[in-house]
């Protein structure tokens, strides 16, 4: 289990709390990406049972969860935000049991983003099945270990935003697949110390980003043309059309720095991916048939 936070200390101990009370007693790691608020005295004087990286120095989510990849040693990574909760001691175990398919790399568990209404996120139709999705949202997931860092976790220089979709394409064209669960619900009180700006500038450069990654060259331009549109109307929808330019200048001036990482998905993959993420109810044997195609 992975917790990483920054200046949260109130919210993280709701976090941790419903962790240690999981019935598959999880081993419990907590890495404070460089917080001043006390948080690692916080842990170390309230949790004393709890593994606690504290680094000096903030060096963001996706490298601390990357650096949380390698310190476990657990067959499945379980990961949720510092202002996230499990309702129920049975979520950990019960995700467990849905890796029973090793086709499955990823589950996306079941949230409720209490703050914004109640809709159950990420949550399969039935149990009938094994149905897919085309990624999972941070808050709420885990994923194969051995899986994760075999593919080489995420790309650390998104550094904020869209590194699950960027690692779920990745995944699938490994041959795995994002199981939505049917687990107890995860809350998540999305924390009003959020940075929206830096979020609207990170989410639109690493749109431009997970395109010049990953997206086959036949399909490229045009899959640029439409992240840009997307991102500008987005940006006029919300009255946060400054930044989202912004981002989008910026993602198109860092492809030249990485220029390098560019490995794009074969086509079949690419197209089975697009599928999947305007889809519903699909089921692992669909895409499976799509890939074949």
């Amino acid at each position: 289990m992975i917790i990483t936070t920054k200046n949260r200390k109130d919210d993280l101990r709701q976090a941790v709390k419903s962790a240690l009370m999981q019935d598959a007693q999880p081993r419990v790691l907590v890495i404070d990406d460089g917080s001043t608020d006390g948080t690692s005295d916080m842990i170390r004087g309230e949790f004393p049972t709890v593994q606690l990286e504290r680094m000096e120095q903030s060096r963001g989510l996706i490298v601390q969860r990357n650096h949380g990849a390698a310190l476990v040693q657990s067959q499945f990574i379980f990961s949720i935000d510092d202002d996230a909760v499990f309702t129920t001691p049975r979520i950990v175990s019960q995700t467990i049991a849905e890796f029973q398919d090793s086709r499955v790399g990823a589950v996306a568990i079941p949230f409720i983003d209490v703050n914004y209404g109640t809709a159950v996120k990420q949550l399969a139709p039935d149990e009938r099945g094994i149905y897919v999705a085309a990624s999972y949202i941070g808050t709420a997931h885990a994923l194969r270990r051995e899986l994760f860092l075999k593919l080489g976790g995420y790309r650390e220089f998104l550094f904020h935003q869209g590194e699950e979709e960027d690692y779920c394409i990745r995944m699938l064209a490994a041959g795995y697949f994002v199981r939505l669960g049917r687990a107890d619900p995860i809350h998540h009180f999305e924390s009003p110390k959020r940075d929206f700006r830096r979020r609207d500038v990170f989410g639109r450069r690493n749109t431009v980003l997970f395109a010049w990654c990953n997206v086959p060259l036949p399909f490229l331009p045009l899959h640029l043309l439409g992240t840009t549109i997307n991102g500008l109307r987005t940006g006029v929808r919300v009255w946060r059309l400054r930044q989202m330019t912004y981002g989008l200048l910026v993602g198109y001036a860092s492809i030249f720095r990485y220029w390098g990482e560019r490995r794009p998905v074969p086509i079949r993959v690419y197209r089975a991916f697009r599928r999947l993420r305007a889809a519903s109810n699909v089921q692992i044997s669909d895409v499976e048939n799509w890939l074949k195609r």
